[in-house]
């Protein structure tokens, strides 16, 4: 989920300079896929892992803007099938396990042993299902928009929950479907956006994406299209996650999430966020003794949100400004 990376605006004051990437790799990671890497900031600075939404979001420069440049080295990459990844929109091996697997690539190839995870809605699971999978190669998780892969978040966006507060975008939502296959509309949009014919695939895209996108952010509510092959992308990739639940055993991220209760963890979750509802992020964090939840007022879901950038900002330059002070003598 959370394909919305936003526009910087006066309100993103806090953010730090653009920056271009001092390193850019293209990964062969096997099984036809090869994915897009690229590294910002200070080489010998700490490392964060930036991890995108969707799934098939990609990253976008607005990204790399969260970190001081001269103090992170943040490593940030499109995942399999999408952004400047190839082959685009493929969903052939696939799978969680697979970008769990890439991601301990891309950390071997680099070089570095330990690392900060920040990660929002997909990108925030991600973080989660890669760090209770390797706990020993992460430092700490930053997490935004909460989402644990489970059926209940799908049932909400999906299955008629969210629609109860946005009756008139979920109309428009389930318009190009058959009343006799709207009971299941993950389903529905899963036969088109793999008919063999890439023009209705490119059809039915648009208005997949412009239900999540319109209820991302709190303020507006998008409704214009995005690039057709950015939406065949995003939407056929999202869709291939969610008809197999995320590829993850229902729960799951709560289970084992004993594995990463050592680890300090900061969890900033906008309060009316309508694409992954609070509940989660509080489930989460309870009985999590290192782990800070923030809810964010007045706030929705996009990384873009005023409150929800600011917030990461701070948070960011928070770790910034501990990880100095430990290194000062006394």
């Amino acid at each position: 989920m959370d394909r919305l990376a936003g526009q910087i605006s006066a309100s993103h004051g806090r953010l730090h300079p653009a920056v271009e990437p001092f390193a850019r790799h293209m990964i062969e990671v096997g099984d036809g896929h090869t994915i897009y890497v690229e590294e910002c900031g200070n080489p010998e600075g700490r490392p964060v892992l930036v991890l995108h939404g969707g799934p098939g979001g990609g990253c976008s420069p607005f990204m790399r803007r969260f970190f001081d440049p001269g103090h992170f080295r943040v490593v940030l990459f499109d995942q399999r099938g999408c952004g400047r990844s190839r082959p685009t929109a493929c969903v052939q091996a696939n799978t969680t396990p697979h970008l769990i697997a890439d991601i301990a690539l891309i950390r071997a190839r680099l070089g570095i042993d330990r690392w900060l995870l920040f990660g929002g809605s997909w990108g925030a699971t991600l973080a989660l299902a890669y760090a209770e999978t390797h706990p020993d190669h992460v430092s700490g998780l930053i997490l935004r928009g909460v989402f644990l892969g489970t059926q209940s978040e799908l049932d909400w966006f999906y299955g008629g929950g969210a629609a109860r507060f946005f009756p008139d975008l979920w109309a428009r939502f389930q318009e190009p479907i058959p009343q006799a296959e709207r009971h299941d509309m993950i389903g529905a949009y899963h036969l088109r956006l793999f008919d063999s014919d890439p023009g209705r695939q490119a059809r039915f895209a648009q208005p997949w994406l412009m239900w999540e996108n319109a209820l991302a952010g709190l303020q507006s509510q998008a409704t214009s299209h995005a690039p057709a092959d950015y939406a065949r992308a995003f939407a056929r990739l999202e869709n291939h996650y969610f008809s197999n639940r995320c590829f993850l055993d229902e729960g799951q991220l709560l289970r084992d999430r004993a594995r990463i209760e050592h680890l300090p963890a900061i969890i900033v979750q906008g309060r009316y966020d309508m694409v992954c509802p609070p509940i989660g992020a509080h489930a989460l964090a309870e009985g999590w003794p290192g782990c800070d939840l923030r809810l964010i007022p007045a706030s929705g879901h996009a990384l873009s949100e005023p409150r929800i950038t600011a917030e990461l900002a701070a948070v960011m330059d928070g770790v910034r400004d501990q990880d100095r002070s430990r290194k000062t003598p006394r």
